[in-house]
Order: C-alpha cells, then structure tokens, then sequence
C-alpha cells in the first residue's frame, strides 16, 4: 500500500486568492492549474483545496448550495477535471474540502426540508420545537456568536445551526442523509480526487435528546460566549465515531487516498487522536499550534509530545486559512524574514504530515484589511475585538511591482496589502536566499531524509528558547537544534555529529552549536566512538 500521505508536506490553496485567470478578481480552478509548475517546484507531494462548490458565498464556500458541481465564479467540473488531470501529470496529489456537517440554507434539501414538517425530506436537517416560553430548545450557541438557532416561520420549529444562520445543521441520525453524503463522497473518489480534508469533522451529530451544555468552571474572560460552555452535546459525539469508520471503508475501497480531519475540540490532540485510530481517518489536524501562544520551544514540544497514540498518525501546520498568519501571530507585526524562515525549518521537521498555508513560503505576514473591506461574517461580527480571517486570505503576489501584486488588474474581492509587494513570488525567486528558495531547500531536504517523513521525535532538554530534538529511524538520527529567540545563544550537544547543510544560519564549533537570532541547525549523529 502506498501511503503518500505519511510524513508528506501539502500546500493549502484558499482558491479565492491563489490565482486569477480571467480577471474578476477572483481566483478560480484555471488559475489554480496555472501554477500548478510553481507548486511542483515547491516539492510539496500534495494540494489541499479548499471549497470550490457552488455556493451563495455567505461564508465563501463552506455554506455548500451543491456538492457535486462547481461554482461558476471558479468555473466549470470540465475545469476541474483539467486540473485534477494536470495535477496527476505533475506528480502531485490533489484533496478537496469536504463540508458534511452543514449546507447552505440555499441548498435544496433545505429548501424542502424547511416547506412542512412531513415532507420528504423534513427530517435531513435538526429541527426542534422551542420551549413553552417561546425560547430556542437549549442553551447551545453558534461559534459565529448568538443562539445556534434560529426560528423558520414556515415550519414554526426551529433549525439547528452551529455557524452561521445561512448554515443549517444536517440531521446525521437519519440514515437517508448518511447515504446521501457517501453517495457524494463517491461522486468525487470516482471522479478521481486523491483524498478529502474533512470540515469540521467532529461536527456530524449532536445529542438526540438536544441536552443544555454545562457552563465551564472558570472566570475567566472568554472572548466569546461559545467559549463559555462545555460542548458535551453538540459536537464529538459517539455516533459520529461510527459514520467515521463507514466513510474510511468507502475511502479504502480506492486506491491511494486519503482523510484528513479538523478537529475543533477542547481536548484538541486527545480528539485527534480519537479520530485517526485505526479504521476511521487516515490523519487529523488541530488548532494547538495554529492558535496556541506565544511561540516557546515549551509549546512546540509539548504540542508534539501529546500525541502519545503509537497507531495514530498526526497531522501540523502554522497556519491556515481561518487563523492570524504565523509571523505575524508569533512573530507580531516586526517580525521579519528569519523569524518566518526559523518557522518553516521546524515545521518541516517535525514528524507528521505537513501542512503548508499558502502564502507561507513566501513568509508573508497577516495582512491588513480596513473595516469597510471586510468580508468575513465571524469578523464583521466580533470587530474590533477580532479582525477575523479576511487578513489571511488577500490575494497572493505573484509580481512586484505590479497593479494587485499581479493577482488581476482589476480591484479584486479583498485588498491586498501594499507591504505584501515586497514577498512577491518573482521577486523571490531571483533571490536565492530568499523565504521561497529556503522553503524549498527545507523540502528537499525533509524528502531527501525519509528519517523526517517517518522517523520516531525524541526531544532534549534545553533551556528556552532552545528547541531541540532527535528523529530516528533505528538507522539513521538526525538532532535538529533551532533558536526561536532573538539574541544569540549556545548548545551543548548531547551527542556527537557533523552538521549538515539545511540552510539556516548556526554553525557547529566543536560540541556546541552556536546560533543567531532565528538560527538552527540539522546535525547527523554518529556512533558512539565514531569519528567525525
């Protein structure tokens, strides 16, 4: 069995903003399969893309109005056939956006569902009288803010939605609904996709008997209220664990593909873990390092050392496309290159799969995006408090120097940010030590060394923020040492090596490494009693 996914390093593309081929101002599938050459020479193994359905955009693709078609602002499925082809003809594997756990209220199965409360398809999505009082019927609350629910006249019931009004909940614990969600699974396997990236994952169900979520025991001053509750009721539970291992068995019956869940929990690695046991997804990712802070050697290490499961695989990233980008999260808004650079030589260290937001390797900072620009409904709602995720998802220069940073020549659907003119992928590319250049030295070098794709991690003790840690395959150790702060500072090895080339400043004098601010060094350890 060719498990590609393992240990393999894949680039998220937000299609909105990757690439536009038609000038709108939106990116689209043409424009995906445009730099399809530039994602190759990446030498990522596979690409995340994220919703490209036909969609009112309420929530720009994750409020799903048809699973099995294209919107018409990305283009067409023969445009998408193209790309998947094309992808295949490079070498790269291609995983779509699943968003099971809700629709839009535009997608017809809503549409009837909501007409009568005996209709063919009443029970498809969660409905439920309120209380005597009028009220909702619990205390649940939608992520996006407010009540997760919201009353439909027409069915004088009210309809469970854990984000956006305009994102009804589907009802998993009716059977017809599973089908039909294989059934779209199927449509895509078939149609040749290597793998899915699962929305929300653990999201599926909710309690039947739709019970009030505990408050947690804490003061603390949650930002929003969905932080207020315990979410024993409307997420993560039991039954969703078994539609889990029905979609695996699907997935299995294709060759090579793969899952990779989201998993939005309170106990993120635990739940993690939970879901990628053997017979349910083949991976699974979390927010403990995409929204966890600040950056210690303590956070990284203790991220990594949480996975405990020997038959679960874990899945990393820094940055998504909900989430303030890494440099700037970490870094804040001084950060310059080598805090990016140090970034990426960690992650594509690490054991686990790899993901790569884009932007990342050009270590481009979160962008800024005036209020009246914003398109983000989490942000819009929760401003100035959070400026939600319109910041991480402006258009990507292509060209310094050019109208838009060469993304279109007319306005596109985000600004993008002047500052970002400076990390243009051109620009980039003519320097060789450049953010680009590096993050495809850190590549190769991860594919070069299958000891980092598979490898067992075992970290050193060392004072912060010094973090340091061996990768082992019984044959070969590699020590990756690296200085996540910004003055200089001094190691003392615990092993004997011989430093390789990873493209980091720090040098190895003697038995201590000695590196510069954002510094790091990759050091092949010998045996005992070897010499040098």
């Amino acid at each position: 069995m060719n498990e590609w996914w393992r240990g393999a390093v894949i680039y998220q593309v937000y299609p909105r903003s990757f690439c536009d081929s038609n000038d709108d101002g939106i990116g689209d599938l043409a424009g995906v399969r445009s730099k399809l050459d530039y994602l190759a020479a990446l030498g990522v193994e596979g690409v995340w893309l994220s919703p490209f359905f036909r969609s009112p955009m309420r929530d720009f693709g994750y409020d799903v109005s048809d699973y099995r078609d294209v919107d018409p602002a990305f283009g067409s499925l023969e445009d998408f056939d193209v790309l998947l082809k094309t992808a295949h003809g490079k070498g790269l594997k291609l995983i779509i956006d699943q968003v099971y756990s809700h629709t839009s209220d535009q997608h017809p199965w809503f549409k009837e569902s909501r007409r009568a409360r005996n209709g063919p398809k009443s029970d498809w999505y969660v409905w439920a009288d309120g209380k005597p009082d009028g009220a909702p019927p619990n205390n649940w609350i939608s992520l996006f803010g407010g009540q997760a629910w919201s009353w439909d006249t027409r069915r004088r019931q009210y309809y469970l939605h854990n984000f956006l009004a305009e994102q009804p909940d589907l009802n998993f614990h009716n059977p017809e609904v599973q089908a039909e969600i294989l059934d779209v699974a199927k449509f895509w396997l078939d149609r040749g996709v290597d793998g899915f990236r699962l929305d929300v994952a653990n999201f599926y169900f909710c309690d039947p008997q739709l019970r009030d979520n505990p408050p947690k025991n804490s003061s603390g001053g949650f930002a929003r209220p969905y932080q207020h509750q315990r979410h024993l009721y409307d997420r993560s539970q039991p039954e969703n664990l078994a539609f889990i291992e029905t979609l695996r068995s699907l997935v299995d019956r294709y060759q090579e593909r793969m899952t990779v869940a989201e998993i939005g929990s309170d106990s993120y690695v635990a739940r993690s873990i939970e879901y990628t046991e053997p017979g349910r997804l083949h991976t699974a990712y979390n927010f403990l390092l995409l929204e966890g802070g600040p950056l210690t050697a303590a956070l990284i290490k203790g991220a990594i050392e949480s996975w405990t499961s020997a038959s679960a695989w874990p899945s990393w990233s820094f940055s998504n496309h909900d989430v303030v980008r890494v440099r700037t999260r970490w870094g804040g808004p001084e950060a310059g290159d080598a805090f990016a650079q140090v970034l990426l030589g960690v992650l594509m260290c690490l054991r686990g799969t790899i993901f790569l937001y884009q932007g990342e390797e050009l270590g481009l900072p979160q962008a800024e995006v005036p209020f009246d620009r914003l398109r983000d409904p989490e942000g819009i709602r929760f401003w100035p408090d959070s400026l939600g995720r319109d910041g991480c998802r402006t258009p990507l220069p292509w060209k310094a120097g050019a109208a838009n940073g060469g993304f279109s020549s007319v306005e596109p659907w985000l600004p993008p940010d002047q500052r970002h003119g400076e990390f243009a992928a051109d620009k980039q590319e003519r320097n060789p030590c450049s953010t680009l250049n590096l993050t495809r030295a850190f590549i190769r070098f991860r594919r070069e060394h299958h000891v980092l794709r598979l490898g067992e991690i075992e970290f050193f003790d060392a004072p912060e923020p010094i973090l340091a840690f061996r990768r082992s395959d019984g044959a070969t150790r590699l020590v990756c040492i690296f200085n996540l702060g910004a003055e200089p500072a001094e190691y003392g090895l615990p092993v004997k090596g011989r430093a390789l080339d990873y493209g980091l400043p720090g040098k190895l004098e003697g038995d201590r490494a000695v590196l510069p601010p954002w510094g790091g060094l990759v050091i092949q350890e010998l045996p005992r009693g070897g010499g040098r």
